[in-house]
C-alpha cells in the first residue's frame, strides 16, 4: 500500500518553530498575501506581530504542524492586552531596538510606518475594547487554508483563554481584507465600533467555544476537516 501523507496537527509552539512562524507571518502580512515586496526586511513584520507573543506568552502560542514538524500556521496572542503592552514596552522593545531604533523623523516608507508602530505599543489599548481583554493574531500558509485548520486553531486558542477565565477576545484586521473578514464572521466575531480606527476593523467575541466538552480534541490529534480561513 502507498504511504499516506502525514496529517497536520495542532500543537504548542516550540522555540524551534521561530523561523517557520516568521515565514508564515511574512507570507501572509500583506492583506493575506506575501509581504516581501512591501516590507523587504523579512524580520520586521514578525518582530511586531508574531515573535513578541511567542517570547512573552508562549503558553498561548499554537502552531499548525504539517505532520512533518514544520509550522505552516499559527495563532498567538495574550489574555491581558494591558499587561502585554507593559511587557512589550519594558521587555520586548529593548530586545529589538538595536535593529529597529525609535524613529526621529516622520515615516516615509511602509517599513518605517511599522517601526513607528513597534515603538508605540500603547496603540493596542482602546477604551472601546476594554470588555475584550484578550487579543490575537492568526495566519496560515495558503496551501493550508480553507481546510478547517483556521477554525481548529482558533478554537484551540479560545479554549485556552476560556480555561484561564478570560471572557472575551478582540482582533484588529485590515478592513480591505474581505476574505479574512468572512472567516471571522463565520467564527462568530462581531464588529466593535471604535473612534478613528484608520485602515483597521476591530472584531470581538466571547471565548466560549460552542461545542460539548467531549468533542474537544487534544492538541496532538489531527485538526478537523471542513472549510475555514485563514
Amino acid at each position: 500500500m502507498p504511504l499516506m501523507d502525514p496529517l497536520p496537527i495542532i500543537r504548542a509552539y516550540r522555540p524551534a518553530d521561530r523561523a517557520a512562524v516568521a515565514d508564515v507571518c511574512v507570507s501572509t502580512a500583506d492583506e493575506g498575501g506575501d509581504s516581501r515586496a512591501l516590507y523587504p526586511d523579512e524580520e520586521l513584520m514578525p518582530t511586531l506581530f508574531a515573535a513578541p507573543y511567542c517570547h512573552l506568552e508562549p503558553e498561548l502560542a499554537f502552531v499548525l504542524d504539517d505532520g512533518g514538524g514544520r509550522a505552516v500556521g499559527y495563532v498567538v496572542g495574550t489574555g491581558d492586552t494591558a499587561g502585554f503592552v507593559a511587557r512589550f514596552r519594558d521587555e520586548w522593545i529593548p530586545r529589538v531596538a538595536h535593529r529597529y531604533p525609535a524613529p526621529t523623523t516622520p515615516p516615509r516608507t511602509p517599513g518605517e510606518v511599522m517601526v513607528e508602530l513597534l515603538h508605540a505599543p500603547e496603540r493596542m489599548i482602546l477604551p472601546e475594547l476594554a470588555g475584550y481583554p484578550a487579543h490575537l493574531h492568526i495566519d496560515l500558509l495558503p496551501d493550508f487554508q480553507r481546510r478547517g485548520h483556521g477554525r481548529a486553531l482558533m478554537n484551540t486558542f479560545l479554549t485556552a483563554l476560556h480555561d484561564r477565565g478570560v471572557p472575551a477576545v478582540h482582533l484588529g484586521m485590515v478592513t480591505a481584507n474581505r476574505p479574512a473578514r468572512a472567516f471571522y464572521d463565520r467564527l462568530g466575531f462581531h464588529e466593535i465600533p471604535v473612534g478613528d480606527p484608520g485602515p483597521l476593523t476591530y472584531l470581538g467575541r466571547s471565548t466560549a467555544v460552542e461545542e460539548p466538552v467531549h468533542a474537544r480534541r487534544p492538541l496532538t490529534e489531527p485538526a478537523p476537516g471542513g472549510s475555514g480561513r485563514p
